[in-house]
């Protein structure tokens, strides 16, 4: 995957509808997420769609997270959010100011609130991992 500043530089010269498009492609290119992976306990609550993400940790003590979502753009979305926290200590995760880094892509006004209501809930639950494994 690109970089996120990347991303951003060539996120805010596009059109609505190349954005879109950025964002479908984006989540086409996550890691594929097992099935059997998708279940109640990975299901984030609060989502429009549906949104799972299980998290794992790396020999380095990094987390890794596996995420899919029903729904292309959401799945975009995710990949957006994981661009900010992939691969990363837990104590990075936490200092990281994921809501800024997102900020330039302002998703509350490119998407419909029903695409975005999702992303705090994912966050909290990206943090709230970080915490357990920091500790």
């Amino acid at each position: 995957m690109t970089s996120l500043s990347d991303l951003t530089d060539e996120y805010e010269f596009l059109d609505a509808d190349d954005r879109y498009r950025l964002l479908i492609e984006l989540g086409k290119a996550l890691e594929p997420m097992p099935d059997a992976l998708k279940t109640d306990a990975t299901l984030v609550r609060g989502c429009s769609a549906a949104v799972w993400v299980y998290p794992t940790v790396r020999d380095d003590g990094s987390l890794h997270f596996l995420a899919d979502s029903n729904a292309a753009i959401t799945k975009g979305i995710i990949a957006l959010v994981l661009l900010t926290v992939q691969d990363r200590a837990p104590g990075d995760i936490l200092a990281t100011d994921i809501e800024g880094a997102l900020a330039p892509f302002d998703l509350r006004n490119q998407l419909s609130s029903n695409r975005t209501q999702g992303i705090p809930n994912m966050i909290a639950l990206i943090r709230a991992t970080a915490e357990r494994y920091a500790a």
